[in-house]
């Protein structure tokens, strides 16, 4: 499925970019925006994916099968909310690693991933990103 993209952060360095898919890009951001500790934990994030670290407690593979090797999860409050949003990590022309916020997941309420995230997870992997704007 052809989808959009709209880059909204990128490293100093500019090898790394955090986008949102246009589709969900309203669902998303409400998400984010729902409180200030949303906001901060979302700033956390970014700031680890931008700086090129892992750190599983905030930002992990979701690598159900070979299909969606490239899927990660942004993690929100585990142990409490536990809300994800899943992201498709790719590579464009420029060989810049672009992180393209897809889908939303308010909560999750086990540890392993249930067939409505395992349904989510394939749908994202299934995306195909053929228009990734620059901030203006």
């Amino acid at each position: 499925m052809n989808r959009e993209a709209q880059i909204i952060r990128t490293s100093a360095d500019g090898r790394r970019c955090i986008a949102v898919d246009v589709a969900t890009a309203q669902e998303i951001l409400a998400f984010i925006g729902q409180s200030q500790r949303f906001k901060n934990k979302f700033e956390d994030i970014v700031n680890v994916i931008l700086g090129g670290h892992r750190l599983r407690d905030l930002y992990d593979k979701e690598d159900i099968d070979e299909k969606s090797k490239d899927i990660r999860a942004m993690k929100f409050f585990k142990g409490q909310e536990n809300g994800r949003i899943y992201c498709k990590e790719i590579s464009i022309a420029d060989k810049r690693c672009v992180v393209i916020m897809a889908a939303v997941q308010p909560k999750k309420k086990t540890n392993k991933n249930s067939v409505r995230e395992i349904n989510l997870i394939r749908s994202v992997a299934g995306y195909q990103y053929t228009k990734i704007h620059e901030r203006k």
